[in-house]
């Protein structure tokens, strides 16, 4: 029987391949695609961090003013703090395969823990956690992967079945306590955030290589869901994470790089990035530095507009 660590190493080897594939693709045909005016002018990947690892989760703390993301060596998994200068420190050792993470609307940590089958909150401490909770848990979950948090408080987390691809599902966790299992026709659900008015939820695919969105009921439940964003291109790497801007358009990792389109789906524009693109979050002391999550790279990008969490 195959353990679920072996399904990481083999998920995370496909990405690999998609990528390898998805450039031999390009050279043979090549595409040329915009790259988003949300960009700043003459702004180049920079290179904050790189290590024998493939990262994930990037989430900015406002308060401390620091990058947070999630490590995967093997079995090893990390959450590790940028400090500048290339280096990065080890915030919290052992998480059980923390991964896709979130800032709370209480200024902390959320994060889907894959191997534990948690959902988790910490506290920023300059040492590692101040505090540790457990918002919502289930030992019959596959591997909770990403994880997100409306304006009323309602959180959402998605879990994929990267073995069978029948048991995948999303999940919402209300105000008041109660778990519901609010989307089962997804192949693999992957990446998870919500709009800025928390109306709209949208849900990347790995399998089926584009994103949806459904909209969100009175009650955090949602509707019937639609395709949201297919970008017209060859690349087939597999969608993860995913951000959003303070004027609602969406930060889409997966295809190429990260693709940015607008509330209403349209094509924006794209990052092209030389690695895998796990996923991107927005930061930096004015809100407008992007940052990116690869395989073994950290890389930022200024930009002409603010994170969504930025007041």
């Amino acid at each position: 029987m195959i353990s679920k660590w072996m399904f990481f190493a083999i998920a995370s080897l496909c990405f690999c391949i998609q990528v390898v594939s998805g450039q031999e693709s390009s050279n043979s045909s090549p595409e040329t695609h915009p790259l988003p005016e949300t960009v700043a002018k003459n702004a180049k990947l920079q290179e904050e961090y790189a290590a024998k690892a493939f990262f994930e989760g990037p989430v900015w703390d406002p308060a401390g003013k620091k990058l947070y993301f999630t490590s995967f060596v093997d079995k090893d998994t990390k959450i590790l703090r940028l400090e500048g200068g290339g280096k990065a420190s080890v915030w919290l050792d052992e998480t059980k395969g923390i991964n896709g993470t979130y800032l709370s609307l209480k200024g902390r940590m959320l994060g889907a823990q894959a191997f534990g089958q948690h959902v988790m909150s910490y506290g920023f401490g300059e040492n590692g956690p101040t505090d540790t909770i457990i918002v919502a848990q289930n030992p019959k979950w596959n591997q909770p992967n990403d994880v997100c948090q409306t304006p009323n408080g309602n959180i959402y987390f998605t879990d994929p079945d990267f073995k069978n691809r029948k048991t995948s599902a999303v999940y919402l966790k209300t105000t008041n306590g109660a778990i519901k299992k609010i989307i089962t026709d997804m192949p693999l659900p992957n990446g998870v955030i919500a709009s800025n008015d928390g109306k709209t939820l949208y849900v990347g695919d790995s399998h089926e290589k584009l994103w949806r969105s459904f909209p969100i009921k009175a009650d955090g439940t949602v509707g019937t869901g639609k395709v949201f964003f297919d970008p017209k291109t060859k690349r087939q790497d597999s969608p993860d994470g995913m951000s959003i801007d303070a004027k609602g358009n969406l930060y889409l990792s997966g295809r190429g790089g990260v693709w940015v389109a607008s509330s209403t789906g349209q094509a924006l524009g794209l990052i092209s990035v030389p690695e895998f693109c796990s996923n991107v979050t927005f930061g930096g002391a004015d809100g407008k530095t992007l940052y990116f999550t690869c395989s073994n790279k950290v890389y930022s990008l200024k930009m002409n507009v603010k994170g969504a969490q930025f007041p």
